[in-house]
């Protein structure tokens, strides 16, 4: 990842964790929309859920300039995602969930640009989630 790409991602994500409660409640439309079926993956209480969706995200992008400390993070995430039921076909929805709330969050902020390097961003983080999760 380039520092343009870090750059653009962390500038956008402070526009999105402005309204987090909101980012999270139709990032959760927009997944559920796509497939509802992965809805009963997540039990509880989901302003809760959101809460610590948009906490996760927040503190990945602000790691994306140190991978030595995120890249672990996101192992241990994925490890404990096989747990939840979540299935690699199921991080492509998700992707598509995030761009769609950014692209709705954001506006006109949402140019190509930035679209292509949440793209990047999210690419580099599931495949690093997925290769965990199958290693166990």
């Amino acid at each position: 990842m380039s520092p343009d790409t870090i750059n653009l991602v962390q500038q956008s994500w402070a526009q999105v964790a402005a309204i987090a409660p909101q980012a999270a409640a139709l990032f959760y439309q927009n997944l559920f929309t796509a497939d509802p079926s992965l809805k009963p993956l997540f039990k509880g209480d989901m302003q809760a859920q959101g809460a610590k969706l948009m906490q996760m995200i927040g503190a990945a992008v602000g790691k994306l300039g140190d991978l030595d400390t995120l890249v672990p993070i996101l192992q241990g995430l994925g490890r404990r995602h096989v747990a939840y039921g979540v299935q690699d076909a199921h991080y492509d929805t998700v992707g598509a969930a995030l761009l769609l709330t950014l692209s709705q969050g954001l506006g006109e902020g949402f140019t190509p640009a930035v679209r292509a390097a949440w793209t990047e961003v999210y690419g580099v983080m599931a495949k690093v989630m997925k290769d965990a999760a199958k290693a166990g």
